[in-house]
């Protein structure tokens, strides 16, 4: 079995080394060349061109910034899959609407290629020791194919049906993601405010049952003033837009995650774009 692995930043370039692991033949390519240079000392094929990196490719993953990015390096009569072999599969595992996953599928047909939408929850720590969970919409025969590959790289694998709700799970996680960072940075600024100790504040309400669990990891960047990203705040504002854009698709009201929204593009903004996305506490901090 060929793979090849498309994208290779923060997350593809981590996800790709854990498909090396495994012995595959494996073919990478990214827009920059250090990433393919790293791989390749690790046993990869750095490709020149996306053409040549997916040709003889089974398998092609996908791990990109945005919906456009996907689209300017897969769609058309000089994307991807149309150097892609027919009945090859593309599991795309970057973060899209889920209207987007259904265009992608329906290019893909166009050009007899197979598709799965695979995103992933998890950040940098998660990619880098295979921890990662995927939320894979597609064909069941499909996800059978990608399974050995997605356990590679990731602790557990939930097939949610058909194409496109993979991507809409993933949306709903990192909606809820973003709006708990908001609310447990408040949560720690009152309480500074009202005079508790922050030190005890960021101790123990991430250990309460009503915090969500992430916010244990995200407190020590708030301890040290140090957003080293893992999963950079534009790409939370880019994920909010997107699912403000499906409510409107499905004219279902999302009353907090816009403000959300809004908070997290004031912050990128201030230039924190490229900060962690738990850097939102130093905006709400200082505004």
């Amino acid at each position: 079995m060929k793979i090849t692995f498309v994208g290779l930043g923060i997350m593809g370039s981590r996800m790709a080394a854990n498909l090396l692991k495994t012995g595959v033949e494996l073919t990478v390519f990214n827009r920059s060349s250090a990433p393919m240079e790293t791989l390749a000392a690790q046993g990869a094929i750095a490709a020149n061109s996306i053409g040549e990196a997916v040709k003889d490719a089974d398998i092609v993953f996908s791990m990109l910034s945005t919906p456009q990015v996907v689209r300017d390096l897969f769609f058309g009569s000089e994307g991807a899959l149309a150097a892609m072999k027919s009945q090859a599969l593309w599991a795309d595992c970057t973060t899209v609407n889920p209207s987007f996953s259904h265009e992608a599928a329906t290019e893909a047909r166009h050009f007899g290629i197979r598709f799965a939408d695979t995103p992933v929850a998890g950040t940098k720590p998660q990619a880098q020791n295979a921890e990662l969970v995927f939320f894979a919409g597609g064909e069941e025969t499909d996800l059978k194919t990608l399974k050995p590959y997605l356990d590679a790289m990731g602790s557990k694998t939930i097939a949610l049906g058909m194409t496109g709700q993979g991507a809409s799970f993933k949306m709903l996680v990192n909606i809820m993601l973003a709006q708990s960072m908001i609310i447990f940075s408040e949560a720690v600024l009152l309480g500074e405010k009202m005079g508790l100790d922050k030190d005890f504040l960021l101790n123990t309400l991430p250990n309460l049952a009503v915090a969500a669990p992430f916010t244990k990891f995200k407190a020590e960047m708030i301890r040290q003033d140090d957003y080293e990203v893992q999963f950079p705040l534009e790409w939370m504002q880019k994920d909010l837009h997107l699912a403000a854009l499906t409510a409107y698709e499905h004219q279902q009201p999302l009353y907090l995650a816009n403000l959300a929204k809004e908070l997290f593009a004031a912050a990128s903004k201030q230039g924190m774009t490229r900060l962690d996305f738990a850097a939102i506490h130093r905006y709400l901090e200082n505004g």
